[in-house]
């Protein structure tokens, strides 16, 4: 049930850009649209996608997708994610949403082409093995939510994150995965309510609704979000890494079904956490009286 994870990509603690060949964007073609770090010291374990096409307001064209898929076929892989976080290198927006200057040059058919790639990169956001943190400084409205709503979790500056599912004031609907993860998070009436009204909401109006699991005040640099969403995988990362992954199979699954099948997935995913070596360290520290350390074995 949990997909075997295996040590491969490790890297740098700089920051690592992306290229993506055979691509089309208003940017040079493969131009570094978002970039990879690894955090070294404390936060060792703790891995950042930085969004970064100022020109488009990380709008969501098939460069910047592209790149994502590629970052997150890489990291998925790589035992030492313990946690993964994305944020914004444009001041202001997190995700201004699809890129609907590059959707007019395409036909019907490749429409359809380019929003199966968004889903299924949100699909794979949602499906990545380690926990997720979404940190909105700024705008996230269409896709850029959809994006955040993948995630585990959520941060929003309280007053100049906006966010919601305009996609109805466009002549659109959701179609990467809003219809179906808004009703999740937040129950089918007010989702529809978000979904038909095309509102949008503050950082302090989603937290209210429960929409994002923090909002905090906005400093000067414009980045109080991601400073919070640090501070939340800071506190996920001593936590058994395992036993982590484990618990969001038996979560994202369970929530799926009936909850007597929950429980029996929860089940084999005990079963599963048994004959690891983090689960004796556990116990051997509580019984010593001395704080665990977990090595995701």
């Amino acid at each position: 049930m949990l997909r075997a994870l295996t040590s491969a990509l490790r890297l740098p603690g700089s920051w690592r850009s992306l290229r993506t060949r055979g691509c089309a964007s208003h940017g040079a073609t493969g131009d570094p649209e978002i970039q990879v770090r690894a955090l070294t010291g404390r936060d060792q374990g703790i891995t950042e996608i930085l969004m970064n096409r100022p020109s488009a307001r990380n709008a969501l064209g098939n460069v910047l997708v592209s790149q994502l898929l590629e970052a997150l076929a890489q990291l998925r892989e790589d035992q030492q994610v313990r946690v993964l976080l994305f944020r914004s290198g444009v001041k202001g927006v997190f995700c201004a949403g699809a890129d609907l200057k590059e959707r007019e040059q395409m036909s019907e058919a490749e429409v359809g082409i380019f929003v199966q790639r968004l889903r299924g990169l949100m699909n794979e956001i949602a499906a990545f093995p380690a926990p997720t943190i979404a940190a909105m400084d700024g705008f996230a409205l269409g896709g850029g939510l959809e994006l955040a709503l993948a995630c585990d979790l959520r941060v929003a500056a309280a007053s100049s994150a906006v966010m919601g599912l305009i996609e109805t004031t466009r002549g659109l609907l959701p179609g990467a995965g809003g219809t179906q993860r808004l009703p999740r998070c937040l129950g089918v009436a007010l989702a529809k309510e978000l979904i038909f009204t095309g509102r949008r909401l503050s950082g302090a109006q989603a937290q209210a609704l429960g929409l994002v699991n923090h909002a905090v005040s906005q400093n000067e640099e414009g980045n109080a979000a991601y400073h919070r969403a640090l501070e939340l995988a800071q506190e996920i990362l001593p936590q058994a890494p395992i036993a982590v992954r484990l618990g969001k199979v038996a979560i994202d699954r369970g929530m799926e079904v009936d909850i007597a099948s929950g429980m029996a997935i929860e089940g084999i995913c005990y079963a599963q956490n048994i004959p690891t070596q983090d689960r004796l360290e556990g116990m051997a520290a509580f019984r010593e009286k001395r704080p665990p350390r977990f090595v995701g074995k």
